[in-house]
């Protein structure tokens, strides 16, 4: 089976609070799915893109759902297996009032420990136009993954895919240094990177979009992509630097999974072929439309719901 974008990477129950603030207030919780890549899949198919996730999972009720919930959003889970004896990873989000907040993680012994090089399906690997990889797969274990990681991205590239790269960097998996040197290894193979701006400062000691023509060339990256939150994205590609305006959201309400729905956006531009200022338009008005949202992946739009946001597509209310 052949896929426009295929990811590896973790997936986890995601606990979200009733009520804003400090989650020691917190005295229930609504039970979600979510992960950084497992939110860019679901982005991914709910634009209309062939869709595959490689993963593991736990074989309980939660892994359960987990894969019920990726199939029921299209996505081929063929290659995520749940496993006897290590739970399915899990986190609590705290939510503040502006929308910002924190995550606090439950994923010792995950059942990732089992994703390794020798289990890859490398059908998969040959026959996607995209791999998309992401620094929090690395961060679990990063002695395993980074070098499954690199397998994945030259098989994949060797059968023509182009590689995706979000640092995605979560200093509560790693630290400053782990994660410096560990994107760096990655960075290669990257044909595409979708980095934060706090990312990149941490990872080359800039936020300067005027330094992205040097990581481009310094990494070999053709695309390079610095990801501004609500001031929009700076991109550069093929001696062209361009900014993309930022989409301004109806209200924001949960900040988690923007960053997860830029890149399906950008990657979708990619695929169409488009020129870079209308695809950092189209994931920028994806990753707006996420932040109005409460959760995880909720907000990650259909391609018609983008279509009417861009203005490009008449909606008809009844």
């Amino acid at each position: 089976m052949s896929h426009d974008v295929l990811t590896i990477g973790d997936a986890m129950i995601t606990f979200n609070p009733s009520h804003h603030g400090p989650m020691r207030y917190a005295s229930s919780f609504e039970r979600k799915a979510g992960g950084a890549e497992f939110n860019f899949a679901i982005g991914c198919a709910r634009l209309g893109l062939d869709t595959g996730w490689i993963s593991r999972l736990g074989h309980d009720e939660f892994g359960k759902f987990i894969r019920n919930f990726a199939r029921g959003e299209g996505i081929d889970v063929s290659n995520v297996k749940l496993l006897e004896g290590y739970p399915t990873s899990m986190n609590f989000k705290e939510i503040r009032e502006d929308g910002s907040g924190s995550t606090f993680y439950y994923r010792d012994n995950s059942p990732t420990q089992f994703l390794t090089e020798d289990t890859l399906n490398e059908e998969a690997l040959k026959n996607c136009r995209i791999l998309h990889i992401s620094g929090v797969f690395a961060a679990i274990d990063p002695a395993k993954n980074i070098p499954l990681l690199k397998k994945a991205a030259i098989i994949a590239k060797q059968h023509g895919a182009q590689i995706s790269l979000d640092p995605n960097i979560r200093l509560k998996l790693w630290t400053k240094e782990e994660a410096q040197l560990g994107i760096k290894e990655l960075l290669p193979l990257a044909d595409v990177l979708l980095t934060g701006d706090e990312e990149a400062e941490l990872i080359f000691n800039t936020k300067d979009s005027a330094d992205l023509e040097r990581i481009s060339e310094e990494f070999g990256i053709s695309t390079v992509v610095l990801k501004k939150g609500a001031e929009g994205a700076i991109a550069y590609r093929n001696g062209e630097l361009l900014k993309g305006p930022p989409v301004p959201p109806s209200k924001v309400v949960d900040t988690v999974g923007a960053g997860d729905g830029f890149d399906a956006g950008f990657v979708y531009g990619m695929l169409q072929e488009w020129t870079l200022k209308r695809t950092l338009r189209f994931a920028n008005t994806v990753g707006s439309m996420v932040v109005s949202v409460y959760g995880d992946n909720e907000g990650l739009p259909e391609l018609e719901d983008v279509l009417v946001k861009l203005g490009e597509k008449e909606w008809v209310e009844r």
